[in-house]
């Protein structure tokens, strides 16, 4: 004995443990800390499973694509009306705010507030 190791103290430390009664110690502590560890969240990235609804951010584009695309719209049909007509800035004004119009329909539509329409017919007789 050297006096190196911290357990023999002056030779009248205890003998060490024996391997496997360490392992059996391991796996109890193992058990118990597995007992009061709550259940992990799963990661999101390793997902299996795939979901049909788009994420927050490709609804908010699609939501502003649908709102500009009809103010463009209109404006572009009110500016080649008003070159075709020669209706200088009323063809331009009167389309800009029906296509601001549709594109706040377009984002009620998509976003859901409307209900879809029922297309299939009464089918009990009429």
């Amino acid at each position: 004995m050297t006096g190196t190791d911290p357990r023999d103290e002056g030779g009248m430390g205890r003998e060490p443990a024996p391997d496997n009664d360490l392992s059996a110690r391991l796996r109890r502590l193992e058990m118990q800390i597995d007992r009061k560890r709550h259940p992990a969240a799963p990661d999101p990235s390793s997902r299996s499973e795939v979901s049909n609804e788009p994420s927050p951010l490709g609804r908010a584009l699609r939501l502003s694509t649908e709102f500009v695309s009809g103010v463009v719209a209109g404006g572009l049909l009110g500016w080649g009306c008003d070159r075709l007509l020669g209706t200088k800035p009323w063809g331009m004004i009167v389309l800009v705010i029906l296509g601001f119009a549709a594109g706040i329909y377009n984002v009620m539509r998509v976003s859901g507030f409307f209900r879809p329409a029922d297309t299939k017919k009464d089918q009990s007789g009429t």
